[in-house]
């Protein structure tokens, strides 16, 4: 009896050796490390880039320096409008002479808005954020400002978007106008904006503008008759790359070419900034590199 446990014991201990090192020759034991990741080389001269659903930090380059933020500020004014209460997105608005004024005075891009016409609120957030538009985004704020006057209005919006960016935040943040034609005081870094986007895309209606390519608004005239307006394409050639959802290009003299990006792919999600690009062209460079990155780091 004895004799018949000890020759079970010898079987069973080398059954086992056997298994171990089948394990271990096949590596189930120790799991192979995991691919490095490198991080990207950048032009941009500001970076920042994080998990879309974990807010989690994925890259950083000069995330928290200050610097001038151009169109991209428009995706704050779309913000403070999108966040008022009661808000009616067909609710109508008509072009003021002032806001053409406005356009020919800075020489700002505009989506075409002709002075008298009826244009709502929907189509003015695709006019801003497509087109670009400082036109749409001065109507805008002139319609959700306080004041008795046009400057007193946009000067009031202004101020709530910067209450905004406190609410959200946005420690090293200041916007001194609704577009990005900044007076000398508008500025924020890669980290701020990104956690601006992040905040935007959680509303329906921002996340679907900024995903569209091309928008033909119709408005109303002066007459009352329907005005077909050319169409507005989207300024960013990202969309539809690799998951890329939007957001907002930038760019000027002083501030050169800027990018706030997001992208899902296969159930992960990006969100970044780059500000400070040289030219067009490594701007989009940039970006890819930071939305392949991202996709490798969640992975």
């Amino acid at each position: 009896m004895i004799t018949a446990t000890k020759g079970l014991r010898v079987r069973r201990a080398a059954a086992v050796a056997l298994t171990t090192g089948a394990m271990l020759a096949t590596g189930a034991l120790t799991a192979a490390p995991a691919q490095a990741v490198t991080a990207p080389t950048i032009t941009a001269k500001g970076g920042y880039l994080m998990n879309g659903a974990t807010g989690k930090t994925l890259f950083t380059k000069a995330a928290d320096t200050k610097r001038l933020t151009a169109s991209t500020t428009k995706v704050m004014t779309a913000k403070v409008v999108l966040s008022q209460s009661n808000l009616n997105l067909d609710a109508k608005v008509t072009i003021k002479k002032a806001y053409s004024d406005y356009i020919v005075a800075n020489g700002a891009s505009s989506a075409g808005l002709i002075v008298g016409d009826k244009v709502t609120v929907r189509q003015l957030l695709y006019g801003m954020l497509l087109k670009s538009g400082c036109d749409a985004a001065m109507a805008l704020a002139d319609k959700y400002g306080s004041g008795t006057t046009v400057a007193a209005r946009t000067k009031n919006f202004i101020g709530k978007m910067n209450t905004m960016a406190k609410s959200l935040g946005m420690a090293n943040t200041k916007f001194d106008s609704f577009d990005g034609i900044s007076k000398g005081a508008n500025a924020s870094t890669p980290r701020d904006l990104t956690k601006l986007a992040r905040s935007a895309m959680k509303s329906s209606t921002f996340k679907a503008v900024v995903k569209t390519k091309s928008y033909t608004a119709k408005t109303i005239t002066k007459t009352g008759s329907t005005r077909t307006m050319a169409a507005w394409k989207n300024t960013n050639t990202l969309l539809g790359w690799n998951g890329t959802l939007g957001v907002k290009t930038g760019s000027g003299t002083e501030a050169k070419y800027c990018l706030i990006f997001a992208a899902t792919l296969n159930g992960e999600s990006v969100i970044g900034t780059v500000l400070t690009a040289p030219n067009e062209a490594s701007r989009t460079a940039d970006v890819k590199k930071l939305i392949n990155y991202g996709y490798a780091k969640i992975s």
